[in-house]
């Protein structure tokens, strides 16, 4: 049998189904789903990954090409159905959100991310959809979205052109020294082992002219199902900070953070 990545995939629209409805036989994998316009938004991702926890498939690959294959085939036009989804999202992070979901989570995580800026000009890395690049160019800020996947970095400028992109890995940066301001990572560090971690953090300190802040949840166990390899704790921030060099400081709310700062960079 094939792994999951390599698995056949088919997603269906269908009216009669009850929400999202994941099928497994051998190596055919079948999502079927009844979502309209209105439910296209980042709430997606938890009820999707839900199912496939439920189903026994954890792979990232398999999440993100039925995640699309859900948007693109809810409405007729791929480029109508991913407008939608960015709408619907950047709508409800803006507005009060649920209690419950993706967007909800979030949202104070974005918050406070953008209060956490310093300077004008922002590199975001691993942005993937790039919701939190299109929140801090509403917020009047020069911002440089990267990721590894080209299709997020050409669907992201599809999106708002105002978000310049790059297509690139967060441990090798393609940017001078102190080429921006700020660089976040937000939810990244949870997704690499502690080699590449470290590379990452030396990038985006070398990068920042001015701070560096680093998102991260809190988990018992990693959460495959969003790509997740390792877990980070209080602790595990702590000696980030301490092998920088740089001025840190670790706050434990909506999971972890770690704040550097270039003291002589201003």
């Amino acid at each position: 049998m094939r792994s999951p990545a390599e698995a056949d995939t088919v997603v269906l629209s269908t009216p009669g189904a009850d929400g999202l409805e994941l099928e497994v036989s051998g190596a055919r994998i079948v999502l079927r789903h009844n979502l309209g316009v209105r439910d296209l938004d980042n709430d997606l991702a938890g009820r999707l990954a839900a199912e496939m926890t439920a189903s026994g498939l954890t792979d990232n690959g398999l999440f993100e090409r039925l995640f699309a294959g859900v948007v693109t085939s809810t409405v007729d036009d791929p480029a109508l159905a991913w407008s939608a989804f960015y709408r619907n999202t950047l709508d409800r992070l803006t507005a009060e959100p649920a209690s419950r979901g993706s967007i909800a989570e979030f949202a104070p995580i974005y918050r406070r991310a953008r209060s956490l800026v310093r300077g004008s000009r922002v590199l975001d890395l691993a942005s993937c959809f790039g919701f939190l690049p299109l929140l801090l160019v509403g917020d009047g800020l020069d911002v440089i979205a990267s990721d590894l996947s080209l299709p997020s970095m050409r669907l992201l400028s599809a999106m708002d052109g105002r978000v310049r992109c790059c297509c690139c890995a967060a441990e090798s940066l393609p940017f001078t020294d102190g080429a921006v301001d700020t660089v976040l990572a937000v939810h990244l560090l949870e997704h690499v082992d502690l080699p590449t971690a470290s590379q990452v953090l030396s990038e985006a300190i070398r990068v920042a002219r001015r701070r560096v802040v680093v998102a991260v949840p809190y988990e018992d166990e990693p959460d495959a199902a969003y790509g997740h390899v390792r877990t980070l704790d209080h602790g595990a921030l702590e000696a980030l900070g301490s092998g920088s060099g740089l001025r840190f400081e670790v706050i434990d709310s909506d999971g972890g953070w770690l704040i550097l700062d270039h003291a002589k960079r201003r």
